[in-house]
């Protein structure tokens, strides 16, 4: 494919604008992902302690162990994609093979076998068994959604559009984790009484809509990549450097220090929030499961219906301001959590609404930063590494995320948490139990929103740093 395929305000690499259909089938490729991540943050840790029946430990470590291993193996794919070749590019090769065995291994995750009749038997086997679902689950989640991420820097060079083409990406994750929370409502409403088969259904569906979005997006955007990468053919170029040497530019990258921090701290205060959110509507708020869902959704559409508002005005004044001013709101709700009391029902959707409008920046402003490193480093090298520094970036959010996500439950078996029975579905915790829940509510989040507040605060990238980069790379390629 030549130049003609793209628009003619397409050929001004300064103000690259991909059309609407390729920005839709972009942003489905994160639909399937979000959706399985979504279940996994909110339900997987009450359903392997209460509904499996795992002790909080081991649930805890299950899902540390296949977080490590997640974390592993986004360097190795993210370096193999970097140095693949094919008719289909280095990225949609990853994501056809892998979009099927995605779906099977996260609906393994649901089902509660019996391995015996000895509980202490059963406790290990049942550990082994959800370790390994979790292992090769997130391989495979890796091996689609990591090529996937790399494509932002591959479809524009643009500065602001590829703060849009992330706003597209973001609005079907939202969408997609707004839609797995209302499929958990409907089958929770359809299957009130048995929550093993509504965990069941719940891993079957999600797990079967999950697959077709990935092939949307390769087909979607596979000629807009083709036509870039004719244009700008160092964009496909396999990576020749060593392994190491490549660890060793990335880590001396200072912008891409900053961003990797902010993306953790932004992703540590979501994802630590969602997993602790049903022990805290139901065990300290004492609400029906049916408000676990509902809350989430209160944040999710909030952030869903911010995302295009945020897009907008970072045209205005910057990634920067944005993320300071969104983040603000959220660490505002995120106190506000912990000072909440049984009861207070409205309070809680209000702080909802203003941690949503929080969590859209969290989404949609580091994957926007990101690309922009990319480049800085195209200068210093010579070379694309989109994979790299992708999987870079996943790697030390998942050990960290998978760290603290162990520690919570951890400390929730510490504290002496009482698994829910078929006579006593909502256990009364003790004391220890509740402070655990409220320490992991409010200031663990708080604390990260600060530290990425200050990150942000000092990232050096800025819209008139990003155009000189453009203007050089330009140059490069015209002296070759």
């Amino acid at each position: 494919m030549n130049d003609s395929s793209l628009n003619s305000s397409e050929k001004n690499t300064g103000s690259e604008k991909l059309n609407l259909s390729t920005k839709l089938a972009f942003g489905a490729g994160d639909l399937g992902t979000a959706i399985t991540a979504m279940i996994g943050i909110s339900y997987l840790s009450p359903f392997l302690t209460d509904v499996a029946g795992l002790n909080p430990s081991l649930a805890g470590r299950t899902q540390l162990i296949g977080k490590v291993w997640d974390a592993i193996n986004d360097p190795m794919v993210g370096v193999l994609s970097d140095r693949t070749q094919s008719k289909w590019g280095r990225r949609y090769p990853w994501m056809i093979w892998g979009a099927i065995p995605f779906g099977i291994f996260f609906f393994l995750q649901w089902i509660v076998p019996r391995f015996s009749g000895d509980d202490s038997v059963n406790q290990t086997a049942l550990f082994w068994y959800y370790t390994a679902a979790s292992i090769l689950f997130n391989a495979f989640y890796t091996v689609v959604n990591l090529p996937y991420t790399a494509l932002t820097a591959e479809l524009t060079k643009d500065y602001d559009e590829r703060t849009s083409l992330n706003s597209f990406r973001f609005s079907f994750s939202i969408g997609g984790s707004i839609l797995s929370l209302m499929i958990a409502l409907i089958i929770s409403a359809i299957f009130p009484k048995d929550r093993a088969l509504q965990f069941l259904i719940l891993g079957a569906v999600c797990a079967i809509i999950s697959v077709f979005p990935i092939y949307w997006c390769v087909w979607g955007t596979r000629k807009r990549a083709e036509a870039v990468a004719n244009r700008n053919p160092e964009l496909e170029q396999p990576v020749s450097l060593p392994l190491f040497q490549q660890l060793k530019i990335v880590f001396t990258n200072v912008p891409f220090l900053f961003v990797i921090g902010i993306y953790l701290c932004s992703w540590l205060a979501v994802q630590l929030t969602a997993g602790i959110i049903p022990y805290f509507v139901v065990s300290f708020m004492r609400l029906p499961q049916l408000h676990v869902s509902l809350v989430l959704l209160a944040v999710q559409g909030t952030a869903m219906a911010m995302l295009f508002v945020w897009t907008y005005i970072s045209r205005l004044v910057g990634k920067k301001a944005v993320y300071c001013m969104g983040m603000s709101s959220w660490l505002i709700a995120q106190i506000g959590l912990f000072f909440l009391q049984p009861g207070q029902i409205v309070f809680l959707y209000t702080l909802c609404i203003l941690a949503g409008v929080g969590v859209s920046c969290a989404y949609l402003i580091p994957w926007s930063m990101l690309p922009d490193v990319i480049e800085l480093d195209e200068i210093q090298t010579g070379q694309r590494r989109e994979g790299i520094f992708y999987s870079l970036a996943v790697f030390v959010q998942k050990i960290c995320l998978g760290l603290a996500v162990a520690m919570m439950l951890e400390s929730l078996g510490w504290a002496g948490y009482i698994k829910p029975t078929a006579t006593d579905l909502v256990p009364i915790q003790p004391d220890s139990v509740l402070q655990i829940i409220r320490f992991f509510i409010a200031p663990v989040p708080a604390i990260a929103l600060v530290l990425g507040l200050v990150l942000t605060y000092f990232y050096p990238i800025t819209r008139e740093m990003h155009a000189e980069m453009l203007l050089k790379l330009k140059e490069r390629q015209k002296g070759k």
